[in-house]
């Protein structure tokens, strides 16, 4: 059994965390930094550290220190044309780099890194969640229609790009139960 830790980003982890959500983008999307697409990554502590409503998981394999999850959430901070007074910075969240490493998946891992994401949403007052994914994405569109997405917009773009949103409950979502042992650590 694994035993896998799961911690807020902090200024110390930065680093190990950017090189981490590269090499997943480059093995998942085939491409490296782009500008327009990245900078959350680049600058985490504008995007995830520094402000209150905004939060940056990461699980580690104790075993080995090494990174093997990710998740964002922050406040939405889009301006599509299509969703222009549909969501509002101050009510809707936004899941960012839910990545897991190919290694540990099948294992309940993204579902309890979103867990944790949406209760901190919940207990920040957020409304909902917004998030995009593509339908290149192995199993992404079904897992997200698990964690009870509901699709807002199929772009039909070259990129596939799929958006969702789900409305918070208002209460303690229970962790799901996972099949290896795991500690979280705040």
């Amino acid at each position: 059994m694994t035993n896998i830790i799961i911690k807020e980003l902090d200024e110390n982890s930065v680093n190990d965390v950017q090189e981490f959500l590269f090499k997943q983008i480059k093995q998942e999307f085939g491409f490296d930094y782009v500008p327009e697409w990245h900078q959350d990554i680049v600058k985490m502590d504008e995007y995830y550290i520094n402000p209150n409503r905004n939060n940056f998981f990461i699980a580690f394999d104790a075993d080995t220190n090494e990174i093997i999850a990710t998740i964002g959430i922050r406040a939405y901070d889009k301006n599509f044309n299509e969703f222009k007074g549909r969501y509002y910075k101050e009510d809707t969240a936004s899941i960012w780099r839910l990545f897991v490493d190919r290694r540990y998946r099948r294992r309940g891992l993204a579902s309890k890194m979103f867990c944790i994401a949406e209760n901190f949403a919940n207990n920040c007052c957020y409304n909902e969640i917004y998030l995009h994914t593509h339908k290149t994405l192995d199993g992404a569109l079904t897992f997200w229609t698990k964690m009870g997405f509901i699709v807002t917009l199929d772009a039909a773009d070259e990129l596939e790009t799929v958006h969702m949103d789900k409305e918070i409950c208002g209460f303690e979502i229970p962790m799901p139960h996972l099949n290896f042992d795991y500690a979280v650590e705040f």
